[in-house]
């Protein structure tokens, strides 16, 4: 009998402190942020200033694979000339890289 009352007087098991329950949520979420969010940020800031230095006569490589040089440039689309002379007008996002020959 006295063992069940020194049960019932004892007290209930202190709860997890609020900084430990959302722990495995944070280190979650600082592996999700180094592992997809900063590298999606890093190619999208390289990717901007690709496009914006972009000037008339740049070899590039559109995203289809196609091989030319710049003819002409606007805000939102330029003209791209292929080797047999020809040429097409495409957005200026689908760049893909800009090659850059050794001089």
């Amino acid at each position: 009998m006295s063992s069940l009352l020194v049960l019932a007087q004892a007290e209930p098991p202190a709860s997890p402190s609020v900084l430990v329950s959302f722990a495995p949520y944070i280190l979650l979420f600082v592996v999700f942020y180094f592992l997809l969010i900063r590298p999606n940020r890093r190619r999208q800031a390289a990717q901007q200033n690709l496009l914006s230095s972009l000037e008339v006569g740049d070899e590039i490589v559109t995203l289809g694979g196609i091989h030319g040089r710049i003819r002409s440039l606007d805000d939102d689309t330029l003209v791209l000339t292929v080797e047999d002379g020809s040429y097409f007008r495409l957005e200026r996002g689908r760049v893909s890289k800009k090659i850059v020959r050794d001089e």
